[in-house]
């Protein structure tokens, strides 16, 4: 049965994809792509990972040449963290009562011409960290909007059996430009400068526009009737997550994984202490790029994983995974063995990310889609930062190498005891 929300009307004139053997069967799978409205999406996505990496260098940068402060860079990330959370829930509940593309193409706007408004008050040296944090404060209001109803439209695009490879490869973008993005903001603002960084942004959002125009109509499917969004929709979207075992515990793995086991606010200690002989610099711009490397490698190879049948048990696998790499990491007093380990945690994150991702768009109806993406923001978005908090106060009390390698092992045991205690995950299957 298909359960994603596509119709055969839909697919209609799709071509089908060819099946993959050889090395076709370990390399990322790409199938997806094949289909228009999906690669129109991707496309987009491809756009705005880089773009998007910009503005997030450009803007604790310029707060720090204002202020010499990072107590304010800080408080600036603060300042973007409440309107994306609060915004993320209600733009689930908004994506699950009009049309998608509709509410894509408004928030896609939205976001360019904030990033059009951060290039001219860095252009007229306007020099106020109060009109970055509300420019940054829209934004990430606009991006809270957007992501639940680009998350939850991909379930209309594809069919069922490719939702893994699509999240593979939109994973995979995103993580490439955590990457590349920040590298490239640096090699640009000495040669174009800060302001200019704002506007290469915005002109990468347009194109994002165009892309999503041209997707098909996205509205509610027959027999849903049409409301207003509001805290009852939110409400309500609570409720289904706690009446469906297998998307509550989807949600509780990263909460497991990412708050128990995320280790980047002991990274600077780590590189100014355990591996200052490596070089300081050299160390905390390694530490940093590990997991996201690790996690584009894992999605290079997603044709590995991503035919699996059982995804929850794959969910398990990979947070286990992941808590394990995190104590190597802990207990490597070698920087390129602790390198290795966190590049391996970030396959591991990938493939969590590609499953529970699955889940969230197979399990749920196309009514409850958006308000599940809505959710799924907050977590991901909330759940670093909380283990920024727990890590750095637990590397104070007892010191940053025990500190993550406890937290990786405590993320094993809890994913394990709740595997065990509640099977409806390692039982979920398509």
């Amino acid at each position: 049965m298909d359960t994603s929300g596509n119709t055969s009307k839909e697919r209609e004139g799709e071509p089908e994809a060819p099946r993959r053997c050889g090395r076709r069967r370990w390399a990322m799978d790409t199938r997806p792509l094949r289909r228009p409205a999906y690669r129109r999406l991707w496309g987009s996505t491809v756009v705005t990972a880089v773009g998007s990496q910009l503005t997030a260098v450009a803007v604790p940068k310029q707060i720090y040449d204002i202020t010499g402060s990072s107590a304010w860079v800080g408080a600036a990330s603060l300042a973007g963290l409440v309107p994306l959370i609060v915004f993320a829930l209600w733009g689930g509940a908004i994506a699950d009562t009009m049309d998608r593309r509709r509410l894509l193409l408004i928030t896609n706007s939205g976001i360019a011409v904030t990033s059009l408004l951060f290039w001219l008050q860095a252009f007229v040296g306007l020099a106020s960290v109060g009109t970055l944090m509300l420019l940054l404060a829209v934004q990430q209001a606009f991006w809270g909007l957007n992501a639940p109803a680009r998350n939850a439209s991909i379930a209309r695009l594809v069919p069922e059996d490719e939702l893994p490879a699509a999240n593979a490869l939109g994973s995979t973008v995103m993580q490439t430009g955590q990457v590349a993005g920040p590298l490239l903001a640096g090699a640009l603002i000495p040669v174009i400068g800060l302001p200019e960084l704002y506007l290469v942004d915005a002109l990468a959002l347009c194109v994002t526009v165009w892309a999503v125009h041209r997707l098909p109509s996205l509205p509610p499917l027959g027999g849903v009737a049409v409301r207003r969004a509001g805290v009852k929709e939110i409400a309500a979207g609570f409720r289904y997550i706690s009446g469906h075992t297998v998307l509550l515990l989807s949600f509780l793995a990263d909460v497991v994984a990412m708050v128990l086991g995320m280790p980047r606010a002991l990274f600077p200690q780590l590189a100014s202490q355990t591996y200052a002989p490596y070089g300081e610099g050299l160390a905390l711009g390694l530490l940093f790029a590990a997991i996201p490397v690790g996690a584009v490698l894992g999605g290079l190879f997603s044709g590995t994983f991503s035919r699996a049948r059982r995804h929850g048990l794959m969910v398990i696998g990979a947070v286990v995974v992941w808590g394990a790499a995190v104590t190597g990491f802990g207990l490597s007093g070698n920087l390129w063995v602790a390198v290795a380990f966190l590049a391996l945690a970030g396959v591991a994150d990938m493939v969590s990310m590609v499953f529970r991702g699955a889940i969230l768009l197979s399990a749920a109806t196309d009514e409850m889609r958006g308000r599940m993406q809505g959710v799924f923001t907050v977590v991901v978005a909330g759940g670093p930062r909380l283990a920024d908090v727990l890590h750095g106060t637990a590397g104070s009390a007892f010191g940053p190498r025990t500190a993550v390698a406890g937290g990786g092992l405590l993320v094993v045991a809890v994913m394990l005891v709740l595997a065990t205690a509640v099977p409806a995950l390692r039982r979920y299957r398509v």
